[in-house]
């Protein structure tokens, strides 16, 4: 028997878990951090990497409270963090300011500026990640923080995403040659591939602006895989944590890529990590370029597979968004919900309120709801912005199958799925497919599965997820509401690409209203 400790770093907390090798999950705590935002700048995002470390300690130590387990017992620990979350350092890898968490969004010129100029250039890389730089992603974020910190440009020695911030902290790593990152946030966000000798050239970085020169030469250190380890746990951060020090912490991961682990993901899957956002995951053991898709990585997810990552750049949010509007919350508004039959509401919602993350890459969108009448109500525009989510991860699927990617099964994973059933069945209804979902949370039992293997508990990690992951239950398509929603979805489909898509020649978008109405008319007459 092996005792680990898994971590994941959210948006708003960090969640512990300790993982029994042959028992699985026994316990689980969770520690809160303050989100910095400003009313005058909806783009801002920011997060205090001590605020940070400080939740990290502390829901370390609940979780042994609680199970009682001694911190000398606990093998390894390893962390999954969000992502792209960027924090410049200076000597000793000191932070000169807090993350440009993954939701910063102030950087939309940058990124279009390094899109631009990586399409003048023939550059490789622009293809890997979908053809467009996203304002989400590690170069965007650094060029927008050099402008608007020439004060501490002197300062700055590298910058950190997340994942390997947290490692080299509890490594005790102060320099840059020191580091071990993290291929799959380097290759997922900052174009790194060895297809082309890791980051993009010198010359392109230069070309896009000068401040970023020597920056390429700065963001040193080794790219490895999560199999190779980032150090061991130092004496400061053992005591702090309540842990052993000198156990193995391996190289870390995108939160989302290690749910997908923690949810018994395979080769043929693809897992809808479902929260405030939505990033699917699949792994391929050959891939090819997918248009569209923010990442093409090999072993981002699995050492073993390339990772591909794609994702709805709000699915929860839209949801509390719409529950705020009606001066309510999500669990009210979702109150009968289950009552409501595929296409009834007569509305369509595009899930565009914080732009398309994918498949058109493009944070200018804004949600749009089509087919309001006189008595439509909040719960209505709920239930249809649950089923806009569905139509635009089907989107996403059929691009990643039309490109080689295999959709054997989809898992629903994530904390959404786990409270909405409604969820769920409009998902499977909508891709017409059975939906696979997590019999509890999964999140952080990916981190416990990689430290299994830190620890040597397990030699492989399809070894550790028989052992260790949650069981998987079904939920099967209904036909009749699949055959709405084949009538709806064309409509959708449309719809996405023809108002989502600049300059786009318009589809018969008259036809969509009144086939709305016809639709909604068969699902009041039906039930």
């Amino acid at each position: 028997m092996t005792i680990v400790a898994g971590v994941d770093f959210g948006t708003l907390s960090v969640r512990v878990t300790l993982v029994d090798s042959k028992k699985g999950p026994i316990g689980t705590a969770s520690a809160p951090y303050p989100l910095n935002r400003r009313r005058d700048d909806p783009d801002f995002a920011t997060q205090s990497h001590a605020d940070q470390m400080a939740a990290l300690a502390a829901a370390t130590r609940e979780a042994l409270r609680t199970t009682g387990v001694s911190g000398n017992d606990v093998a390894a620990i390893a962390l999954d963090t969000t992502g792209s979350s960027v924090i410049p350092v200076g000597e000793g890898l000191e932070p000169l300011d807090d993350y440009y968490l993954w939701c910063d969004h102030r950087a939309h010129s940058e990124a279009e500026e390094i899109t631009t100029k990586a399409h003048a250039m023939g550059l490789e890389a622009i293809e890997w990640c979908g053809g467009v730089y996203s304002h989400e992603w590690g170069f965007a974020k650094l060029l927008h923080w050099l402008r608007h910190n020439p004060e501490k440009r002197a300062k700055f020695v590298t910058a950190l995403e997340h994942c390997d911030m947290v490692a080299a902290t509890l490594c005790g790593v102060k320099t840059v040659a020191g580091l071990k990152r993290s291929v799959c946030a380097m290759g997922h966000k900052w174009m790194w591939n060895p297809k082309w000798d890791g980051l993009p050239p010198e010359e392109f970085l230069v070309a896009v602006d000068p401040l970023f020169a020597g920056v390429r030469a700065k963001m040193g250190g080794e790219y490895l895989t999560s199999d190779h380890l980032a150090g061991h746990l130092s004496a400061e951060w053992a005591e702090k944590l309540g842990l052993r020090a000198g156990i193995p912490i391996p190289v870390g991961a995108f939160d989302a890529h290690w749910d997908a682990l923690g949810s018994n993901c395979r080769e043929g899957d693809v897992v809808n990590v479902v929260g405030t956002s939505t990033c699917i995951i699949a792994m391929a053991s050959e891939a090819q370029l997918v248009p569209g898709v923010c990442g093409v990585v090999p072993g981002s997810v699995h050492p073993a597979y390339t990772g591909i990552e794609a994702g709805l750049s709000a699915t929860g949010d839209i949801f509390e968004a719409v529950a705020r509007r009606a001066q309510t919350t999500v669990a009210a508004l979702s109150e009968g919900l289950d009552a409501y039959k595929a296409g009834q509401t007569g509305l369509l919602r595009l899930s565009w309120d914080n732009g398309d993350r994918t498949v058109l890459v493009n944070p200018e969108l804004g949600g749009v709801t089509l087919g309001w009448n006189m008595v439509h109500t909040a719960q209505d525009e709920l239930f249809a912005a649950i089923e806009g989510t569905a139509f635009h991860t089907r989107i996403i699927l059929e691009r990643m199958a039309e490109h080689g990617v295999r959709v054997d099964r989809v898992i629903n994973a994530g904390g959404i799925p786990q409270k909405s059933e409604v969820l769920n069945r409009v998902y499977a209804n909508v891709l017409n497919k059975p939906v696979l979902v997590p019999a509890g949370v999964p999140t952080s039992l990916g981190s416990g599965i990689m430290a299994l293997l830190a620890a040597g508990a397990y030699k492989t990690i399809e070894e550790a997820q028989a052992a260790v992951c949650l069981p998987l239950r079904t939920v099967q398509p209904d036909p009749q509401a699949a055959a709405v929603y084949e009538q709806l979805y064309p409509l959708y489909r449309d719809l996405y690409f023809a108002l989502g898509t600049r300059n786009a020649a318009p589809a018969a978008l008259g036809r969509v209203l009144p086939e709305l109405r016809r639709i909604a008319a068969q699902a009041r007459k039906a039930g």
